[in-house]
């Protein structure tokens, strides 16, 4: 188990969440993790709330680690048998699948209660290659296609930037778009260097849009066809 290094400043996902829009609902029905990551606030104590009415066909799930819980394959099952208005329910965990708990039965369960954009959190080192395979195997058996899935890499943080890069290259051969994370929560234009340089962040950032288009398009969109006379 990780050492957290500091006391959490801010609560990042503590407690029910419901609220909605006219387009989407934005969920969270679970809170805990076991492993007490250095980078992240999530508390160890598990918590399950009451799954909150589904009024929107499309809903968004941001509870930090779902599948650690007992109660999992239950809960996306439930989730899928909702029909508000008799119409079905597509969801998104927005947070990164722990690849740890994910089972055979749960792939199958995340693809049959309509599950979409599935993110594989690939947060530690190059080792962890092999288990991020076989997750994304068993999301491939599932029924996912590759453009359905994606990894999310932590960046700014103490993960060296030689190693990440490594991991896209590894991306690149399974065919996999990325997510680059800025830690603690931070988004570009306003990444402030903590573990990485400024320079470092912004290579990444650059690198990951390269990647991202290559694996979508299978060409580099951004180089132009030249007609050779």
């Amino acid at each position: 188990m990780q050492q957290r290094l500091t006391t959490p400043k801010a609560k990042y996902s503590y407690g029910p969440y419901n609220k909605f829009n006219k387009k989407e609902q934005w969920i969270r029905i679970t809170e805990g993790c076991p492993h007490n990551c250095p980078y992240c606030f999530e508390p160890q104590e598990v918590k399950i709330f009451d799954i909150p009415e589904i009024v929107r066909k499309d809903v968004k799930i941001t509870d930090m680690n779902i599948l650690c819980k007992k109660e999992a394959l239950g809960i996306i099952k439930e989730l899928g048998d909702k029909r508000p208005g008799g119409k079905v329910v597509y969801y998104e965990l927005v947070c990164g699948i722990d690849y740890r708990f994910l089972t055979k039965k749960i792939a199958e369960a995340l693809k049959q209660s309509r599950f979409k954009k599935i993110r594989l959190a690939w947060d530690w080192l190059m080792m962890d290659q092999y288990k991020i395979k076989e997750a994304k195997g068993l999301l491939l058996k599932a029924g996912y296609r590759k453009r359905e899935i994606m990894i999310f890499i932590i960046c700014n943080w103490k993960i060296p930037y030689e190693i990440c890069c490594s991991k896209l290259d590894l991306c690149k051969v399974w065919g996999l778009q990325v997510a680059d994370c800025y830690f603690d929560n931070q988004t570009f234009p306003n990444v402030i260097p903590l573990h990485w340089t400024d320079e470092q962040n912004k290579s990444f950032r650059k690198k990951c849009r390269k990647h991202n288009q290559l694996v979508n398009f299978g060409i580099d969109p951004e180089v132009k066809s030249v007609r050779i006379k």
